[in-house]
Formats: C-alpha cells, sequence, structure tokens
C-alpha cells in the first residue's frame, strides 16, 4: 500500500517550505511527495478565478524542479508531480522521476499522455474528469494504473461511492475530501494507493490547504495503513 502526499501548490511559492513539507511527508509515512508542474497562465483562467495570482506564484521553475527532486532523494522520498504540458515532461525526466501523474483535468489530452507514454515510465491515471471514451494513445512500456477520483473541491463523503468501486480495477484513490475517513476506507476496501493533498497548516492561504490532510493526519493514515496490511 502506498500514500501519495499531494503537496501541489500548498507549497505557496516558497521553496523553504517546499523542503519542510517533504521532510514532514517522510517523517509521517508517505511513500511519495508530489507537486504539479504547469504553465499558470496558460492552464489557469484570468477571469472568474480570485486564485490566479496565487497560481502564478506557484508555478515552478526547471530550477526549482531540481531542487525539489534532489530534496526529495535526501529526505529519502520519491519525488513525483502532476504535468500539464509536454514541454514539461523533459524537465522531469532530466530529474529522475521513477513514474509520471496523470491530472484529471488532463486525462484526456491525447498529446500529453502520448508525450508521456514515449518516456516509458509507469503512469498514474485520476479518471475524475474521464468523460468514458477509450484510451488508444496509452500504450505506455510501462504499466498503466487507475485511480478512482471525484473532481469536487471538497467532496462530500455520500458523493465518493466507495461501496461499488473495483479496486481490482482501479489501483487506488486520489482523496478530495476533508478529513482522513474516505482514504481509510479506501485502504480497507482493497486500494494499493491513496493520493491526497498535504499541508503542514490548513490555515495557510491558498485554496488547497483547507481540504489537505495535516502531518498528524498523515501519520494516523500510515498506522492504518500498517495495521490494514497485517490484517489483510
Amino acid at each position: 500500500m502506498k500514500i501519495i502526499a499531494e503537496i501541489g501548490q500548498n507549497h505557496n511559492g516558497d521553496m523553504d517550505l517546499a523542503g519542510k513539507m517533504i521532510r514532514s511527508a517522510k517523517e509521517n509515512g508517505a511513500d511519495v511527495a508530489k507537486f504539479q508542474l504547469y504553465e499558470a497562465r496558460a492552464l489557469f483562467p484570468r477571469e472568474n478565478n480570485p486564485w490566479f495570482e496565487y497560481n502564478c506564484k506557484t508555478e515552478l521553475s526547471r530550477d526549482q524542479v531540481r531542487y525539489l527532486a534532489k530534496a526529495c532523494q535526501d529526505a529519502g522520498i520519491e519525488f513525483m508531480a502532476s504535468v500539464f504540458d509536454v514541454e514539461r515532461i523533459g524537465w522531469l525526466e532530466e530529474a529522475g522521476v521513477k513514474a509520471h501523474k496523470v491530472a484529471s483535468r488532463s486525462v484526456e489530452d491525447q498529446a500529453l499522455i502520448s508525450a508521456l507514454c514515449r518516456t516509458g515510465k509507469p503512469l498514474l491515471v485520476s479518471l475524475g474528469m474521464w468523460s468514458g471514451k477509450a484510451f488508444p494513445s496509452i500504450k505506455s512500456a510501462g504499466p498503466v494504473q487507475f485511480l478512482h477520483c471525484i473532481s469536487k473541491y471538497p467532496t462530500e463523503l455520500s458523493d465518493v461511492h466507495l461501496g461499488g468501486i473495483d479496486f481490482s480495477r482501479y489501483a487506488g484513490f486520489s482523496d478530495h475530501t476533508i478529513g482522513i475517513s474516505a482514504s481509510m476506507a479506501a485502504f480497507a476496501r482493497g486500494a494499493h494507493i491513496v493520493e491526497k493533498h498535504f499541508t503542514l497548516d490548513k490555515n495557510m492561504y491558498g485554496p488547497d490547504h483547507e481540504g489537505s490532510m495535516t502531518p498528524d493526519e498523515l501519520h494516523a493514515l500510515h498506522l492504518f495503513r500498517q495495521d490494514m496490511e497485517r490484517l489483510l
């Protein structure tokens, strides 16, 4: 069972904070520290977006990607990122990622997925915005794993419907609910991977902090995961 701590934008553009979050994720049981790699002005709308300036502030440069990958290596945790354009795939390849993440909003971006497949690396794909179409371009030399995901922020527990998810078909669950109950339920139902946003302080400025798990919650999820491994 694997826990992915989705730091995403929660570093707030501060690499010192990002380093602290990487170390805390490792110390509290995460296997992967994951970020988001994008050109903010191309990905995020300016109109009707109160977080546009924040989105721009949290855009990572090529040098920052190298820094984060090295920080993860030093901490002993895997570095991963959701990548949103073809150019930045090369940045992640330079950083030596083991696998690539396809975010829900990119799940039908055929050009991006085709470029990711050409790396030959494993793909982890969230299906939150999947329309049900086939994936003709996924011909990766590495394995492809899918995550159950509801693209609502936050997601109500009543919308998750884990009882109907076959975790022999889905590798795991990308959790956007408040708290860790849904993540624990996913592990109990057979998920091998749980991905959840991670923060050091839910009161920090930013759109994702409030719905993220804290170090204490991550540690509790880690202990629950250990219990599930012993039981199952």
